[in-house]
């Protein structure tokens, strides 16, 4: 039996399932697919999501999800969407497991963010938070990685950050999960905001403002949520928001890109900052948290004003103190 799973074979989590397995664990891979898992089974590597980036011995793929989950450290790399019905689907298999969320983001049906949508529905489980500026790719590689993660017992989350560490990732420990799970979850939006920019041509300085702006509405949104805002000023806030707003290897960043040019979006391609600017808009409304760069994201996503009328409602906004 393997001592951790990771569930869910996108990029990240394999990149993950990589990564641990070649720093010595034995891992398994869980694909939901069949014949995905067969395929990387047999040709050890995952041509799909993550091409060219070989499977060390130690890692097995499987589709068996009652298999997977024999392991007492689960990782669930799958989309935020997607992870209540996962969690619901699969509750009596994740009861009193160690559960990781690896994934960015707010439920939109609930305004919920991974932590509190695993334990209200896995009340058994202990749920932790693994957020932080990385990219699958490099991560694949063996390129060195800083990560954070969250749980609300220290003592368990020293042991389990010694569990995870692995000859390139990095792990730092915090017991502020929601400060961390939400610093991923809205950098996302904000990595949408500053594609737009570069992408319509307003440039390097606007680029620079909507960073800084844009990280003074997640503390904002974190602090009322009850986080310490303090948190968003490590690897899962601040340096997770530097990389995604200044790299084409960021989706929400290229979606944004993409936007500002008016250029094709690519339905198929997952960009998790979309939903989770639309549940952020209606939860800082519920809260009474003002976050304006947020709200015109959203509002140009659903195509309610236009790119310019959305600068203009930004800079027309009242002079304030930073």
């Amino acid at each position: 039996m393997s001592e951790i799973s990771v569930l869910g074979a996108g990029a990240f989590g394999t990149a993950l399932a990589i990564s641990l397995a070649r720093s010595g664990r034995d891992v398994q891979l869980w694909a939901r697919s069949e014949g995905a898992a067969s395929e990387m089974q047999k040709r050890r590597e995952n041509m799909g999501r993550l091409p060219g980036k070989p499977f060390p011995e130690t890692l097995q793929i499987t589709a068996d999800l009652t298999q997977a989950t024999k392991a007492e450290i689960l990782l669930l790399a799958v989309p935020m969407q997607q992870l209540a019905r996962f969690a619901e689907e699969n509750k009596t298999l994740f009861l009193h497991k160690t559960l990781v969320a690896c994934c960015k983001g707010v439920d939109l049906s609930s305004d919920r963010g991974p932590l509190e949508v695993l334990e209200d529905t896995l009340p058994g489980a202990t749920v932790a938070i693994l957020s932080g500026p990385s990219f699958a790719v490099d991560i694949a590689d063996g390129l060195p990685t800083a990560l954070t993660l969250a749980l609300r017992d220290n003592e368990r989350v020293e042991d389990l950050q010694s569990h995870l560490s692995t000859d390139n990732i990095r792990l730092y420990s915090s017991i502020d999960p929601l400060g961390v799970e939400f610093g991923g979850a809205l950098k996302n939006v904000i990595a949408i905001a500053c594609g737009l920019a570069i992408g319509a041509g307003f440039g390097e300085s606007a680029r620079a403002a909507l960073m800084t702006r844009g990280f003074a509405e997640m503390q904002r949104l974190a602090f009322k949520l009850g986080a310490d805002p303090t948190t968003l000023s490590g690897l899962s806030g601040f340096g997770d928001l530097v990389l995604t707003c200044t790299s084409e290897k960021s989706r929400n960043y290229s979606h944004g890109l993409k936007l500002g040019q008016g250029a094709q979006i690519d339905p198929s391609v997952t960009v998790e900052g979309v939903a989770t600017a639309k549940a952020v808009v209606h939860l800082s409304q519920t809260l009474g948290v003002d976050m304006p760069i947020t709200s015109a994201i959203t509002q140009i996503i659903n195509g309610t004003v236009s790119i310019s009328e959305a600068v203009e409602m930004l800079l027309s906004r009242p002079l304030k103190r930073e």
